[in-house]
């Protein structure tokens, strides 16, 4: 018989029906997806979210390996710091009860306050000679490393009960935010370098810009880790406020406004910090608006939000626009040049909102590495 490839052709081409090879090639392929559907897409997206994971795992060994030998080459410790640093990288904090909400922000700042005191007291363990700047390095660098280390569990978690359960509907969340874990896993550890060397980050134009400010002004220390100076301005009392430079720091603002109401009543407040930008926003893009512009976990905020509050000072905020990426790694050419347009309308605020013989404060908002005052 000549099966020949024109046989073949005719075969498949043919418009009759009833052909049961046509049947096969539609319904054969169907039936498969029918069965097994849910377990090759589990096969697929599976290894997408491997492929992600093993990128995890290497960030973390990474930076955890750079930071061990920075400490090793810089502080010259007399014993070796791996140990001690492993049991900080599996370190946890327990939040406090929520089943009555009434105080829980004052439990959380305890809790968290009594975390980083004891971060500090560890890092200066590991050296006799070491510097505050030093500390505020290192600090940052162990957080940064912990952080990966509980994306990287975190994510393993979910990806080997999704496996063993054969689970697709688990796995499929994972999926969908594995692009944002691994931009921020992406952004940390590339900001080890950054806090290494010192250098100034995206976070850091808040102060940045407050810094300059209080150029040529007396600045004193009003908080941990925090200064503050004043200036006469078109008649008024201009005061500033920002973390202690060059370390990195984000100070205490809230405890300082606390102390600079003991002093003088502010009758506006302008703070000024890093807002994480819209895709399609221009990276260094300024926005206006009210009420406290300051991250974290909420307890500075609610802090400063219950003073001003108190004693009726409205606040004004000004935010320049970044990734999350931008605001953790070493500052953009675009970032830094919005200060100066960013300082003019602090004094727009200033003239708009006060009048002569009255008093605003401006707080920098922000990690100060590498930028000083």
């Amino acid at each position: 018989m000549d099966f020949n490839a024109t046989s073949l052709d005719k075969l498949f081409s043919s418009s009759d029906n009833s052909n049961p090879l046509m049947w096969m090639v539609w319904i054969v392929p169907i039936f498969i997806f029918m069965l097994y559907g849910q377990r090759i897409q589990l096969y697929i997206t599976s290894s997408d979210i491997n492929r992600g994971l093993e990128k995890l795992k290497s960030y973390r060994d990474d930076t955890r390996k750079e930071l061990i030998d920075y400490i090793k080459n810089t502080l010259k410790p007399s014993e070796d710091p791996t140990l001690k640093l492993d049991r900080f990288f599996e370190y946890f904090t327990i939040m406090p009860s929520d089943m009555d909400p009434n105080g829980i922000v004052p439990k959380i700042r305890h809790i968290m306050r009594t975390r980083e005191d004891s971060t500090r007291d560890q890092v200066k363990s590991l050296s006799q000679n070491i510097s505050h700047l030093e500390i505020s390095k290192i600090t940052n660098i162990l957080e940064a490393v912990a952080t990966l280390q509980l994306l990287y569990k975190m994510v393993r978690h979910f990806f080997l009960t999704a496996k063993k359960q054969n689970n697709f509907p688990l796995i499929l969340p994972l999926q969908m935010m594995m692009p944002f874990i691994m931009e921020e896993a992406e952004a940390l550890k590339i900001a080890v370098s950054a806090f290494k060397q010192g250098q100034p980050i995206g976070d850091g134009i808040g102060p940045m810009i407050v810094g300059k400010m209080m150029l040529d002004t007396e600045k004193k220390s009003i908080a941990f880790e925090t200064v503050w100076s004043e200036k006469d301005f078109e008649g008024r009392k201009l005061c500033f406020m920002k973390a202690e430079g060059p370390a990195a720091t984000v100070g205490r603002p809230a405890d300082a406004l606390e102390k600079i109401l003991a002093e003088k009543k502010p009758d506006i407040i302008v703070m000024v910090d890093a807002a994480l930008k819209l895709e399609g926003e221009d990276t260094g893009s300024i926005a206006q608006g009210f009420g406290a512009a300051i991250g974290g976990i909420g307890t500075e905020r609610f802090q400063i939000e219950e003073i001003a509050t108190k004693h009726n000072i409205p606040i004004y905020a000004i935010v320049i626009k970044q990734s999350i990426k931008e605001a953790i790694t070493l500052m953009k050419k675009e970032i830094a040049d919005s200060s100066d347009i960013v300082s003019s309308q602090i004094y727009d605020i200033i003239r708009a909102n006060t009048s002569k013989d009255q008093c605003a404060l401006v707080i920098g908002v922000g990690n100060t590495v590498g930028v000083a005052q």
